[in-house]
């Protein structure tokens, strides 16, 4: 028997790596996929610890250098819509090596930049880059991995998604502290120069969709509604929400996001489809998406300001603080692959999962001034932990019904609707604390005034509330292809345990 097994196991290793020297590609895409997601997440948050130090570097106000960060995601909303489209005419291979290689070069470029200017024109060049690699690398893992693999998959992948936003505050403050900001940028050189040598090496070239002429009406809409959308909503808690430019650019945005509506739907070959909302289950894993992006990503950046602006701990302690966030989620989501999704399935996993999120979030209320922050560190890694019962299924079953044709146009429309709900919850809790107040006067004191984070996280736990609404409309036999298959034992007459066989869900 111990012989049958090693020669199994050898067989399985052959089999992973592929036939005559070359990797199989669900480990390949896979490698690469996890690199180039890593890079292009923690980049959005390592930034935002040096805002500060940059300021100081050229010379301008606090207030100005938020540009960095936003040029950055108008960017890559323009980008995103692109992306489905460029992956089936050319090739996954070629646009997702490509992108790395846009990424990589414009994050040398930002940290060798000597004029706040100049960093800005490279921030874009580097969202062009980062609009590019999630959605064109997403649909590759889905065309080599069937259905039922997805979910261990997910498992895996979802560890980048979150690990990335929890290590960048930690590793920012460790690099302006520590090295100098720039390094905050050179960072991703080495992370992408593996990448793409990794690719290069082990990627195949997919077989190429058809998707068309593209759709030049829809690029300029999708660009200039989502770019403006992005920039008035990462604007408005800075400048206030009644000031001019924010106003005009949010309004802008959704103007020619109704109009981009309108003629995507009139549209043979539309580059943003629409119509694959009709599908329920892809609907409803994009509702459960943004809600739950709103409430993750936007909890994530309010307990930063928490920990350092309300609680008075440095931006490296603010950072580690946060941190069993990324534990959580890891521990998390192997726990959902492995056992929980392939027993509950999507719909009770995800509303299971949400209810947790809803309640973490909802206690994190109640931390005081004089609170001990392992209990809001405990939080933190139990927000994590049901996170991962939520991205885990979601993302697994949010493509079972979808087409392979349809699969770039999907994992495009997927990555826009998270990015979208990740700035709208930074944005919406940013806008909770300022309304409140973040700080008051105390006996002719000014003092951090909890109560305006308070009120930020209630609000955020109620958009995780929503989720779990939205998650109960999902049905199960639709999300079947990618539910494994569990196997129940049984004790034979002699005492051992045997396979029964193999059982569905129901």
């Amino acid at each position: 028997m111990r012989r049958q097994g090693g020669r199994r196991g050898s067989i399985d290793l052959v089999r992973t790596m592929g036939r005559a020297g070359r990797m199989n590609q669900k480990v390949a895409v896979s490698v690469v996929f996890v690199a180039a997601m890593f890079m292009a997440i923690l980049d959005a948050t390592i930034v935002n610890v040096a805002l500060p130090t940059l300021g100081r570097h050229f010379r301008v106000p606090a207030t100005s250098v938020d540009t960095v960060s936003i040029y950055y995601l108008v960017s890559l909303a323009v980008f995103i819509p692109a992306s489905g489209w460029l992956g089936d005419r050319f090739g996954g291979k070629r646009i997702l090596l490509s992108a790395i290689v846009l990424f990589t070069g414009a994050s040398a470029l930002c940290g060798a930049a000597q004029s706040l200017t100049e960093l800005e024109v490279f921030r874009v060049l580097q969202g062009m880059g980062g609009g590019m690699l999630t959605p064109v690398g997403l649909a590759m893992l889905l065309r080599v991995f069937p259905p039922a693999e997805r979910v261990r998959v997910s498992g895996i992948l979802t560890v980048p998604t979150t690990l990335a936003p929890a290590t960048g505050p930690v590793l920012g403050g460790l690099l302006v502290t520590e090295a100098s900001w720039r390094w905050v940028f050179y960072v991703n050189v080495p992370i992408g120069a593996a990448a793409l040598l990794f690719g290069l090496l082990f990627l195949e070239d997919g077989a190429q969709q058809h998707p068309g002429r593209f759709d030049v009406a829809g690029f300029a809409l999708a660009g200039a509604g989502l770019g403006t959308l992005m920039y008035g909503v990462s604007e408005g808690p800075v400048k206030g929400w009644g000031s001019v430019p924010v106003l005009v650019t949010t309004c802008a945005g959704v103007v020619l996001l109704a109009l981009l509506a309108r003629v995507e739907l009139a549209s043979d070959q539309p580059l943003i489809d629409l119509r694959l909302f009709n599908n329920r289950l892809f609907r409803a894993c994009n509702g459960v998406m943004i809600l739950a992006s709103v409430a993750f990503i936007g909890t994530l950046y309010l307990v930063t300001l928490f920990f350092q602006d309300g609680r008075g701990l440095s931006a490296l302690g603010a950072g580690l603080s946060t941190f069993p966030e990324a534990i959580g989620v890891m521990m998390g989501a192997q726990l959902a692959s492995r056992v929980l999704y392939p027993w509950l399935g999507p719909r009770r996993h995800i509303a299971i999962g949400l209810a947790g999120v809803t309640v973490s979030i909802g206690l994190m209320a109640l931390i005081g001034m004089n609170t001990s922050l392992w209990w809001m560190r405990l939080l933190m890694f139990a927000m994590g932990f049901m996170m991962g019962q939520v991205f885990v299924p979601s993302q697994a079953a949010a493509f079972a019904t979808i087409s392979a044709q349809a699969t770039g146009r999907a994992s495009t429309m997927f990555n826009t609707v998270r990015q979208l709900g990740g700035a709208i919850g930074v944005a919406a809790l940013t806008t909770v604390v300022v309304a409140v107040g973040a700080r008051h006067a105390i006996g002719g004191r000014v003092t951090p005034n909890l109560a305006a984070y308070h009120v930020a996280f209630l609000v955020a736990a109620a958009m995780a509330a929503a989720g779990v609404l939205v998650a109960l409309t999902i049905d199960d036999a639709d999300a079947a292809a990618t539910i494994p298959v569990r196997r129940r034992r049984r004790t034979r007459p002699g005492g051992s345990l045997a396979e029964a066989g193999a059982v569905g869900d129901e």
